[in-house]
């Protein structure tokens, strides 16, 4: 339920959905049920941001029925659900809903999240084949190198593996990884395995075209044989001025005049992977403070504390106010803020 405020932080889609307008008459075949989930979602929209409403809480039932039915039952309203996985079926179904085609401009999901990135992959030779038989293989076709270019709505980033031990005293070990390490995945380079039940392919990643919003999530679940285990890796990130440039192929590089983005929103999975609960963080434009929301309860935070949880999904806003160079340096807001108390002290004492 928290990718609704999640997205109702975003400006061009928010400014989309109030306008009933621009969606009442979208037609679909006689039947279908699509219809209603951009109708429920500017419904909950407008619930969201009415400065007149009599009560301080927005109930999104009418909208959690409309998922429910346009997701044929995959998602409940008394059963938690993956959040990555409710996002994921949600932009995809508002834009098929919205009439939305394969080009970029045809839907305002689309225009709004769409980047573009190469897909390298090629085929691993097996481990005992033979020196010749090597050589002949990698002169073929199939295990040549191949490119295609594909679309995204979201990048996923993938954590490294949690220790399998405790440390000297006995406690849990939370590793902790830079974003920037993360992002690497996407640089062109670094290339990762893929398996299937008969055969393995390295993959590498760049980027070519960058998205207005840029939607992160942090692959924490992984399932097994048995049940499904959580990656606790804690990723640390500025919450501004995170620069995409080296994630751009060489080629379009300068048909990009802005590469860096500042976090929108952050939202947190606390617990086991079963039985966890979720929580969001939200920037107030307005004020340049951030908030948290859990359930009913809302709390304004320092930015600091962001980066301290568990992250699973974020949106970040391409700054077209200024370029990589002009912001070289930028502070960030957790480090304004310590600045800034810093100061105080000083002048307090």
């Amino acid at each position: 339920m928290l990718c609704f405020p999640a997205l109702s932080h975003v400006p061009p889609l928010r400014d989309y959905f109030l306008r009933e307008e621009n969606y009442a008459d979208i037609k679909q075949p006689p039947g279908s049920t699509l219809a209603l989930l951009p109708k429920r979602f500017g419904e909950l929209i407008r619930k969201l941001w009415n400065p007149k409403a009599f009560k301080a809480h927005v109930s999104p039932h009418e909208m959690l029925q409309a998922s429910v039915l346009c997701s044929d039952k995959k998602f409940q309203i008394t059963k938690q659900g993956d959040a990555a996985d409710f996002l994921s079926f949600l932009l995809n179904t508002l834009h098929i809903a919205l009439n939305g085609t394969n080009k970029t401009s045809s839907s305002i999901i689309y225009q709004i999240f769409r980047g573009r990135m190469r897909v390298f992959t090629r085929k691993v030779i097996p481990v005992d084949t033979c020196e010749q038989a090597k050589q002949t293989l990698l002169e073929s076709d199939e295990f040549k190198e191949k490119m295609r270019e594909v679309p995204f709505l979201y990048l996923t980033l993938d954590l490294p593996a949690a220790p399998l031990y405790r440390d000297e005293l006995l406690q849990n070990i939370i590793p902790q990884v830079p974003l920037s390490v993360l992002l690497t995945k996407f640089n062109g380079v670094t290339e990762k395995e893929y398996k299937t039940y008969n055969e393995n392919f390295m993959k590498r990643f760049v980027l070519i075209r960058l998205p207005e919003y840029l939607i992160i999530t942090y692959k924490r679940f992984h399932k097994n044989q048995w049940f499904i285990e959580k990656n606790p890796t804690i990723v640390n990130f500025p919450i501004s001025n995170v620069d995409l440039y080296d994630c751009l192929a060489p080629d379009v590089k300068d048909k990009h005049k802005y590469t860096t983005y500042d976090l929108v929103s952050n939202i947190i999975h606390d617990g086991p992977p079963e039985s966890g609960s979720y929580r969001i963080q939200l920037i107030h434009n307005g004020t340049q403070k951030w908030y948290e929301l859990e359930d009913l309860h809302v709390k304004e935070i320092l930015p600091q504390m962001i980066t301290l949880a568990e992250s699973y999904i974020q949106i970040w806003r391409l700054n077209v106010s200024k370029t990589r160079e002009e912001r070289a340096g930028e502070m960030d807001a957790g480090e304004m803020h310590e600045t800034y108390e810093e100061q105080q002290q000083q002048q307090t004492s």
